[in-house]
């Protein structure tokens, strides 16, 4: 193709043609080149692909740079080693690892010669270049400038030393080879720990996630690259391979070759596919990138799950290989002899030394026996909470017994038991040893989770969850669990570490995750009750954050249905517990305050029934609510007519989710209200209260809050026609909106005002009645894809019914939005249910025939 191109363009010149007539046919040819990449992929990938783009892009940079040449002198062209300019590849493009969305890496180098009109030339390639469609990111350096430029910027001398010539004068790259040698040379302490830092910083940002980034992130090709710029600064090799037989032996090499061709074949499909430069795996483009791979869809598994896990799979070894042996090779670049007496005072052991927690030993050790391993993990201090690459690799050269005897399942019993197990399993982990270890979590290992929810597989989210058993930063859940018997604990680390074994089979994990834990701690000689109660756990793991936020969590009916479950008081603090790391290894700010106050409401309001179930009764738990508030100072103080007042409040609610001392401040503040009060923080989350007798537009007051994301809204009957509203965000607001909020919630109490609201699509079917919830209450629940003023526009069908909401609970998972309201039995609500539900599901009639 390249032959053609060029006779063509001889034929151009030869008869005359313009300058844009030329570049048209050059930009023509790379668009048809491009084109035809999809063909090429069928059977070629990985490494194979890129040397060939990479060889196709040095011909057509060549055929540009030939033709401006001809250009400028005409028949009179000298050799090309002549003209004092080189054309020298960088990065990923001068390590023939060109993808196909890749920007060029070029390198113009010079030498300013009199006579030449160098600059111009060099201009005008480079013009042409981006007129043709090339994604140039180019360079223009004068051969004596280079050492200097490299000290300007990291980044440069990185990609320099990838450098690869292209085309151009030969005598100029050879002077530029020993600048390099030179550059290589120079300040490489300085270099390698500026490389560590950015390096660390790239993983923080690009953490193995269920949509990982294959270039920046973990496990990723920048991993790659950096273990061969460690390796060229320090050993001056041009190939990684060069170190088989003196820092890893074939096979460790073998293994992370073969996991980096996947890399190399995933990224090329993935430009392909989106047909831009893509490196990060989204779920949307999942289906088609598995495809283009050839995976195909099987009983078990779905063709993008096995894409995905295998994904997992290599990133993680790539991960290891090259954070284990640039740990190594910067070990020894970074060793000072006057260190040596400060290493003496942390030896732990012989070749092993702890420093700030983390323990450190010489990769140069002999590989031990797994047994003997187990038990110096045993042994270790509980201070001891990371493990340094050295352990890590030491581990993973473990000799593994021929079977898995006594001795084994004895130690790992004792492993399992201890209080710092988190880094240990992290440690086994990291190692290669877990599935190993613990057979019947190897279905586990690298299996993804495509639920919207999970931002980690399995593995990743197990062990993230096991961390948060370690790290408590709840108080009141910390309490919960201090309180605990130090065999409860050792049950509850192991739920949160294996609440999810039972994932990557096709029965619902619940059930079998209970059955895998009782077999495993069993095989470990743990005591028969502990698993009766660990095995409940793991079957009932997410039952607690279910119920709190999708049901009424201060209904009889829920509490008993809950403590039903659990069976003990002892086993729900552990399920509490649990239920905390749970959903704080899913990620950051997952377990907020709207949360940990669902979740201790329902541990809190369950505490009566292992005492006696006549005290969940809500007519005796009002009355022993005013029975407390009646013993307060600030009551006994209070005028006779409120006193009396309390006692008339409508809401039972009221008594069954607030304290006393708050029941009788919105009583006394209601007491003084003639139209309306109101007060907003706006500290973790945005809170509005409101304390009506005026009424209010409700429906108004939400659809102009519509673009917050409503969390929870209590509403409570008081007397004398006033009712407290409670409407909690799920965050905060900058300050200078509160001014603005204050104006919706006075205009809310105008009865005329009118927002429009658009209609909602919820279906029917996802839409439950039940007018038995309680004596004074019905319910509706609604399941809806998650839409903007959802809440808003039930709100405003309510007010048009006279119906009165008694609270509203509003959550949002997986994209989907699971609303809870309890209704009061006025005769409103059940009597019009059918036009009711039939108006809320407007769209779902329309979304049918518009399918």
């Amino acid at each position: 193709m390249i032959t053609e191109l060029n006779i063509q363009i001889e034929e151009l010149i030869d008869s005359g043609a313009k300058d844009f007539e030329i570049a048209k046919v050059f930009k023509t040819y790379y668009r048809k080149y491009v084109d035809s990449i999809d063909t090429t992929l069928e059977t070629t990938g990985g490494k194979d692909f890129f040397i060939k783009h990479t060889k196709h892009t040095d011909k057509f940079l060549v055929a540009l740079y030939k033709f401006i040449l001809r250009k400028y002198f005409g028949s009179y062209q000298p050799m090309s080693t002549s003209i004092p300019i080189s054309l020298i590849a960088l990065g990923s493009y001068g390590r023939e690892q060109l993808c196909i969305y890749s920007d060029i890496d070029i390198m113009l180098l010079y030498e300013e010669i009199p006579g030449y009109n160098l600059k111009s030339i060099m201009e005008e390639f480079i013009t042409l270049a981006w007129d043709c469609g090339l994604k140039l990111g180019s360079r223009v350096h004068e051969v004596k400038d280079i050492k200097d430029a490299v000290k300007e910027d990291i980044t440069i001398k990185s990609s320099i030393l990838e450098s690869r010539m292209i085309y151009g004068s030969k005598i100029l790259w050879f002077r530029y080879e020993n600048a390099l040698k030179s550059i290589r040379l120079t300040k490489q302490k300085e270099f390698i720990l500026e490389k560590l830092e950015e390096h660390k910083q790239r993983l923080l940002k690009y953490p193995l996630i269920m949509e990982p980034n294959i270039k920046d992130g973990y496990g990723g090709v920048r991993e790659a690259n950096m273990l061969y710029w460690v390796s060229n600064v320090l050993y001056g090799i041009k190939n990684t391979r060069e170190l088989i037989g003196i820092h890893y032996t074939e096979d460790e090499y073998r293994k992370y070759r073969q996991s980096l061709e996947y890399i190399f074949q995933v990224r090329n499909a993935l430009h392909n596919v989106a047909r831009k430069k893509q490196d990060q795996v989204t779920f949307d483009i999942l289906p088609e990138l598995a495809s283009k791979l050839g995976f195909k869809n099987k009983p078990r598994y779905t063709k993008e799950r096995q894409c995905m896990s295998k994904l997992m799979t290599c990133l993680h070894n790539i991960h290891s290989f090259t954070a284990t042996m640039v740990k190594k090779f910067t070990r020894v670049a970074m060793f000072e002899a006057k260190n040596i007496p400060e290493l003496r005072k942390v030896r732990y052991k012989k070749n092993q030394y702890i420093i700030d927690n983390t323990i450190f030993r010489s990769f140069n050790e002999k590989p031990t026996a797994l047994n003997n391993l187990l038990k110096e993990l045993i042994e270790l201090p509980d201070s001891v909470e990371r493990f340094d690459r050295s352990y890590i690799y030491h581990a993973s050269k473990s000799k593994l017994p021929t079977s898995y005897n006594k001795e084994l399942k004895k130690n790992m019993k004792a492993l399992l038991s201890k209080p710092n197990l988190h880094p240990v399993i992290k440690l086994i982990y990291n190692a290669g040893l877990f599935d190993y270890l613990i057979p019947q979590a190897k279905l586990i290992m690298d299996q993804p989770q495509f639920d919207g929810y999970h931002k980690h597989p399995v593995d990743v989210h197990s062990i993230n969850t096991l961390k948060f058993s370690k790290y408590i930063d709840n108080e009141h859940i910390k309490e919960v669990f201090d309180g605990l018997s130090e065999e409860k604990k050792i049950i509850v680390r192991l739920v949160a570490l294996f609440h999810d074994i039972g994932k990557g089979r096709k029965e619902d994990h619940h059930i079998i995750g209970e059955k895998l834990f009782k077999e495993m701690l069993k095989s470990f000689d743990f005591d028969e009750e502990l698993i009766k109660i660990g095995a409940r756990l793991v079957r009932y793991h997410n039952m607690m954050s279910y119920m709190a936020t999708h049901d009424d969590i201060y209904s009889e009916k829920t509490i008993l249905s809950f403590t039903g479950l659990v069976k003990t008081k002892e086993t729900m603090q552990m399920l509490y517990v649990v239920t905390y790391c749970d959903i704080s290894a899913v990620g950051k700010n997952i377990f907020n305050s709207s949360t940990a106050s669902l979740l201790k409401q329902l541990y809190m309001n369950s505490l009566p029934a292992f005492e006696n179930e006549e005290l969940l009764n809500e007519g005796k738990r009002r009355v022993a609510k005013i029975d407390t508030i009646k013993k307060l100072k600030k009551y006994k103080e209070s005028p006779n007519i409120l006193k009396k007042k309390i006692n008339y409040i409508s809401s039972n609610q009221i008594f069954l989710r607030l304290k006393a001392d708050d029941i009788l401040n919105i009583a006394k503040i209601a007491y003084e209200t003639d139209t309306y009060k109101y007060k907003i923080t706006n500290e973790q989350q945005l809170t509005i209260r409101i304390i009506r007798k005026t009424p209010l537009n409700l429906g108004y007051l939400l659809g102009k809050l519509e673009s917050l994301n409503l969390a929870t809204m209590d509403i409570y009957k008081l007397f004398d026609d006033k009712k407290a509203f409670y409407i909690t965000f799920t965050e905060k607001v900058d300050e200078d909106e509160i001014f603005y909020i204050r104006k919706i919630i006075d205009d809310s109490f105008d009865m005329n005002k009118k927002v429009p609201l658009k209609a909602p699509i919820i279906k029917k079917e996802n839409v439950t009645v039940d007018c038995n919830h309680t004596m004074y209450l019905a319910s509706m629940q609604i399941r809806a894809k998650d839409q903007k003023g959802l809440f808003a526009y039930i709100a405003k069908i309510f007010d048009d019914f006279n119906v009165e909401i008694e609270s509203a609970k509003l959550h949002t998972l997986k994209g989907y939005a699971r609303d809870l309201f309890l209704i009061e039995k006025n005769g409103n609500f059940c009597s019009n249910q059918d036009e009711i539900v039939n108006l809320i599901c407007a769209n779902d009639t329309e979304d049918k025939k518009g399918k």
